[in-house]
């Protein structure tokens, strides 16, 4: 990933260029440090958190490469001893962290970067926007689909949202249990599953809604998703079962009184003999109106805006902060901020979550600068991602979506509310 139109180096803001700078000059910038990333508290009132964009946070560092294109724009920002540092800059530190699909909560050291200050200081920014957006969208995602339950969600909101954030929602969602996204570019990019049929526009292009159902069919065979609520949906229903016969694979309904509307269209289907079509719901959901519609007819749900902008909260609040650097001893001393409400906690961390005898988990355990105690039903919770500057923990994307279902499976059952609340475990410093 060398190549200069795939850089990262620039993704990142001015001041961590310019303290690069400094710490050049003042003789500290190869001082060993450990940066962590971190959430001090979960948005919303929400019981737990979801970590996305690992394996995105590991490409990204590969290709963080200033090569001459980046360089020129740097000029008149940095030095010429900046500037030659940064040509030839290589992440050579080591990576920990909470592995992609895993369940967060506060405090929990989601990243660890031990590095020298220069080598780690530069990644911030990159890291902090790969981490924060995909973790806001998998958070939320998850949510939906607890509340869905067995009926799959599909993701459809690239329309709502900017062009790169809708790949990377789209893979998030797939994380955090969204069966199929409705984006082109994250099949290709990520291998996340497409699905889609057909807009209102398609109808209304046709001379009548039964033209626009025969082509449909024609050309995509009895099992498409027919759009049922263009003009009238009981007409529309009647006329989709009239040209696809029972064989319909399902109808969708985008607008009205979703629960209400199923309801009504399951018996006409029954009624017709098309038992074994499905409905699909569209319209703004979230999650609480999935869960509102939990009792309905329904078999599937298609999510566009809630999802990508996070459910309210499109940002996971997750912070980059210095909590230990090498001391005149060379040994690592903690380093802490005591800023009012932004306080850190020295000392580099370990993680693991605590688990009772039912393999229900009771608690998040952070040992600091030493790894916690736990037994043999415990599970550590921070791999090594990045070795002497080589990735080891790049790994496919359905083991991340497996361990999502798991991390959420083994959580106390207040974790599936969705009324705000405290965190469903607590954060325990040991």
């Amino acid at each position: 990933m060398d190549s200069t139109a795939d850089s990262t180096a620039l993704l990142t803001d001015h001041y961590e260029l310019t303290m690069l700078q400094a710490a050049l000059k003042a003789g500290t910038a190869e001082r060993r440090a450990v940066f962590e990333l971190f959430p001090r508290r979960l948005a919303g009132g929400r019981r737990y958190g979801v970590v996305a964009g690992v394996g995105r946070a590991l490409d990204a560092l590969e290709a963080f490469r200033f090569e001459s294109e980046q360089l020129a724009i740097l000029e008149d920002v940095v030095d010429g001893r900046t500037l030659e540092w940064l040509a030839g800059y290589r992440f050579t530190g080591d990576m920990w962290g909470y592995a992609e699909g895993e369940t967060f909560f506060p405090q929990s050291p989601l990243l660890v970067v031990e590095a020298s200050f220069a080598e780690a200081v530069v990644l911030e920014t990159v890291l902090l926007s790969i981490y924060n957006h995909d973790s806001a969208i998998a958070t939320a995602a998850s949510r939906m689909t607890l509340a869905a339950g067995e009926r799959p969600c599909i993701e459809m909101g690239s329309r709502r949202t900017h062009e790169a954030a809708a790949i990377a929602a789209a893979r998030a969602a797939y994380v955090a249990g969204f069966t199929a996204t409705s984006n082109l570019a994250a099949r290709a990019r990520f291998g996340v599953p497409t699905t889609g049929t057909s807009a209102h526009a398609f109808t209304l292009l046709h001379d009548s809604e039964e033209q626009a159902f025969q082509a449909q069919v024609a050309s995509l065979g009895k099992g498409t998703t027919l759009l049922v609520d263009t003009y009238d949906i009981a007409e529309a229903v009647a006329k989709a079962v009239e040209i696809a016969g029972p064989e319909l694979g399902a109808v969708r309904i985008d607008s009205g009184d979703l629960g209400l509307l199923a309801h009504d269209v399951r018996r006409q289907l029954d009624d017709l003999g098309a038992t074994g079509t499905k409905i699909i719901v569209t319209s703004d959901l979230d999650e609480y109106a999935i869960a509102g519609l939990a009792a309905a007819p329904v078999d599937g749900y298609g999510v566009g805006t809630q999802l990508v902008t996070g459910s309210g909260h499109p940002t996971a609040g997750f912070v980059y902060k210095l909590v230990a650097r090498e001391g005149a001893s060379g040994d690592l001393e903690p380093v802490a901020k005591k800023s009012a409400s932004k306080t850190s906690i020295g000392g580099r961390k370990y993680a693991l979550r605590r688990r009772n005898r039912k393999d229900v988990a009771d608690a998040e355990v952070i040992g600091i600068g030493t790894a916690p105690q736990g037994d043999n039903n415990d599970r550590p919770l921070l791999p090594q991602l990045v070795k002497g500057g080589e990735v080891v923990g790049r790994e496919p994307l359905d083991a991340a979506r497996d361990r999502h279902q798991a991390s959420v499976a083994e959580l106390p059952v207040i974790a599936h509310s969705l009324l705000k609340g405290d965190p469903a475990i607590p954060t325990l410093f040991q």
